[in-house]
């Protein structure tokens, strides 16, 4: 069998890869970048496109050739640079459902998200919704699948914002949050290979929800027990405090980054994501495993443990070293400029000492923009590392005095460095 797959590296996507590679079927992974899930999974056959680009049929029929069938995993949370959710929910995915049907290519299991038909607030929801209209119209052999939240081994966006949270010392409880019945990625996955098959049901809406009606304290709760943390007191956060985290994760998107507590999702878990497991089992004999009995499953090990620890410390570490550079930068062109030029004239630099800090100061400011940027972080991190040794031996051979400085402003460059290096180990979500 020869099945295409869309969203291919992203929570889901990526799983029915791995599994239809691991069961002998040829693959074609389409996501907008695949350099990284080309080394991971070889056997499957890489394309990068740009879904929300890709909003005709003839850009996806090349692609549909000798395909059996079409699993679309694609998803976006909120609008942002590069980022549409009616692109890739509505726009892109529409022109491949209009090309399946050009190509007599079938079978089409399509991803949506569980609610969306009964409250829509949000552009993804409404951008959901328009999408699975567009695959009902067309002339195949459809199946929509409706996943509540989807929780698994693998961890970002939500699934990861919860184990962070259970690394916190307080548990902290959101206003206005609706209950959930996760729903575990196995589940889904196996949902999924069992759907493209020519022989299963097809024209039908399945609802994946787990068996368990849980709030979301509820959930970060059993993930700190299930990471061996003992019970933690629990912290209210007012609906002002909650706002502005939203709000901020609202910027960080703007920047490229893609946190999970933003506006979208505010409104979304204000929902709730719940629904009525019982035609999945009935159709696909599946019975949705409860969280208790999936994290019994999984005993929790030290990555687990390092990666909650890791989760609410990312933003902070990448928010330090941006606001760092910037400031180093505009002090260096403002009320330290007078300092920073006795300096260099102290160390035989002469008439280049007021050039040599402008250029320092501005290089400083320009590092601390490209690290706030997530399509330039890597760069600015790299380069914080360069000017940062640049600095260590320049210092040493002007002024090496400063080694001796009380306040050690030669040694503070190491644990500078050493954050850099561990923001770059952690860069990437997913």
């Amino acid at each position: 069998m020869r099945v295409l797959v869309t969203g291919a590296t992203g929570l889901i996507g990526a799983s029915v890869v791995s599994e239809l590679v691991s069961t002998g079927q040829e693959v074609v992974g389409i996501a907008r970048r695949v350099d990284r899930a080309a080394r991971s999974i070889p056997n499957a056959r890489w394309v990068a496109l740009d879904i929300g680009g890709a909003t005709t049929a003839e850009h996806w029929l090349p692609y549909l050739d000798g395909i059996d069938a079409v699993v679309n995993c694609a998803g976006v949370l909120q609008d942002g640079p590069g980022d549409s959710t009616r692109a890739v929910h509505r726009d892109g995915i529409a022109a491949l459902f209009q090309a399946c049907e050009k190509a007599g290519v079938r079978r089409v299991v399509h991803l949506s998200a569980i609610g969306v038909d009964r409250e829509a607030p949000t552009d993804f929801s409404r951008s959901k919704i328009e999408g699975d209209r567009a695959l009902v119209q067309r002339d195949l052999d459809w199946v929509i699948l409706r996943p509540s939240v989807v929780l698994g081994p693998a961890a970002y966006g939500g699934s990861a914002l919860f184990r962070g949270l259970a690394a916190l010392p307080w548990l902290p409880v959101m206003p206005d949050t609706g209950p959930l019945q996760v729903v575990q990625l196995e589940d889904v996955v196996a949902t999924v290979l069992r759907l493209i098959q020519a022989s299963a049901p097809s024209r039908v809406v399945l609802e994946l929800a787990g068996p368990d009606r849980l709030s979301m304290t509820e959930i970060v709760a059993r993930f700190r027990a299930w990471l061996g943390w003992p019970e933690a007191r629990v912290l209210r956060l007012p609906a002002v405090v909650a706002a502005l985290l939203f709000r901020l994760g609202d910027f960080a998107g703007w920047l490229g980054w893609r946190p999970p507590l933003r506006s979208t999702a505010r409104h979304e878990i204000r929902r709730g994501a719940i629904g009525d497991p019982s035609r999945w089992t009935e159709l696909t004999g599946i019975t949705p495993r409860s969280f208790a009995a999936a994290l019994a499953a999984r005993p929790a090990s030290v990555q687990e443990r390092w990666f909650a620890g890791l989760y609410p410390l990312k933003p902070i570490v990448f928010v330090v070293a941006a606001l760092f550079w910037m400031i180093t930068g505009l002090l260096s062109v403002g009320p330290g400029y007078r300092i920073g030029v006795d300096l260099l004239e102290e160390g035989g630099m002469g008439a280049l000492s007021g050039p040599s800090v402008i250029a320092g100061g501005l290089a400083d400011l320009a590092i601390g923009i490209a690290i706030a940027f997530r399509r330039s972080c890597r760069r600015g991190l790299y380069a914080a590392l360069a000017i940062s040794a640049f600095y260590l031996v320049a210092g040493s051979i002007v002024l090496p005095r400063l080694w001796a400085e009380p306040l050690g402003p030669m040694l503070k460059i190491f644990p500078i460095m050493v954050l850099h290096l561990m923001a770059l180990a952690i860069l990437e979500a997913r």
